[in-house]
């Protein structure tokens, strides 16, 4: 078995000076690549100490998606999984061998880790913490986080499962499979391609887990901060690419309904004073109409005879924001359906 861990890095370098090292010790003899987004700072220089380390070098900053697509198409057919890894991510001792065995199952195109906080240790990390499903309006959430209310780590979620999609903070997934579907979304820049491509792999009949035997911390918001008016443009335009390109059924029904609840989103950050954030919301859907042409053509092959994926069928907003149910724990399991 060929795997590649290959952590994507733009301007990254005081990331890899922290949690390269550990990576490469932690590597069980698996080859490190480390793709380099066109930075502009000494990250090259700093990777020339690491003689183990292959270095692929992007032309562009095409963000995550295209990144990681411009990287992983010069692997093509050398491997045969692919640990997609942020470079902000601290590794542990045999995170690696769970992973590998979940993976044996031909049914399985991607798993991940159980994601903790680097800043606190006990606690679950945004990105993707023990998992990550979506709620009938998809709304993305996990395991032991729900909107921004995280989790303490208390063994609840130690028991592996199905989910909706595999965190790109560290993710691994069948390198076969990738290129089949495409890979990522360029389009996507970053955040949210990993649940599209999950989504067009979940339509295809693939299942994805969580492996709780294998630990990670993350750093989180180091390209991003978490609440940054970038990173909300791309949130909400994002979520409305991926509406467009994977709903099954209806779709005015489900953009109108979505298209309402940005709005309240907008006028949210409004009274509360956050007028970037909520000019970013109306950016957003600016960006949406510019791109219904080709998301036009992206949903074609969304065939009517494909494999309806893992969701929660409840509405995760209302149970956060009116029911107070801010736990993965308090929600409805039997609502966890395809």
């Amino acid at each position: 078995m060929k795997l590649a861990i290959v952590i994507l890095n733009y301007n990254g370098k005081n990331h890899l000076e922290s949690f390269l090292e550990s990576v490469i010790e932690s590597a069980e003899g698996y080859n490190v690549i480390v793709a380099d987004n066109a930075s502009t700072d000494d990250s090259l220089g700093f990777l020339s100490k690491f003689k183990s380390v292959q270095i692929i070098k992007n032309k562009t900053n095409r963000g995550f998606a295209g990144g990681y697509n411009e990287a992983l198409e010069k692997l093509k057919g050398i491997y045969d999984y692919y640990i997609l890894l942020n470079s902000d991510i601290q590794v542990t001792k045999n995170w690696i061998s769970p992973l590998i065995s979940t993976m044996e199952n031909s049914e399985v195109a991607a798993c991940q880790p159980k994601i903790k906080s680097l800043h606190n240790k006990s606690q679950f990390e945004h990105a993707g913490a023990a998992g990550g499903f979506l709620d009938k309006n998809y709304f993305p959430f996990c395991r032991g986080r729900i909107m921004n209310f995280v989790e303490q780590d208390n063994g609840q979620y130690d028991y592996s499962c199905d989910v909706t999609w595999a965190s790109g903070a560290a993710m691994m997934i069948n390198a076969e499979l990738f290129h089949k579907a495409g890979g990522f979304d360029d389009d996507f820049f970053a955040h949210m391609e990993e649940i599209d491509l999950c989504i067009r792999l979940g339509h295809q009949g693939y299942k994805f887990k969580v492996v709780p035997e294998s630990v990670v911390y993350h750093l989180g918001g180091g390209t991003l901060p978490y609440l940054s008016p970038k990173k909300i443009y791309l949130n909400f335009r994002n979520s409305l690419f991926l509406i467009f390109k994977n709903h099954k059924g209806w779709l005015l029904p489900m953009l109108l309904k979505r298209m309402v609840l940005d709005a309240i989103a907008a006028v949210k950050f409004l009274f509360e004073g956050r007028f970037r954030f909520s000019w970013s919301v109306f950016l957003a859907h600016l960006s949406f109409y510019k791109n219904l042409r080709s998301l036009g053509r992206k949903r074609a092959v969304l065939k009517k005879d494909t494999t309806p994926i893992l969701k929660y069928q409840g509405n995760i907003l209302s149970n956060y924001f009116l029911e107070k149910r801010k736990k993965y724990s308090q929600l409805n399991k039997r609502l966890f359906k395809s």
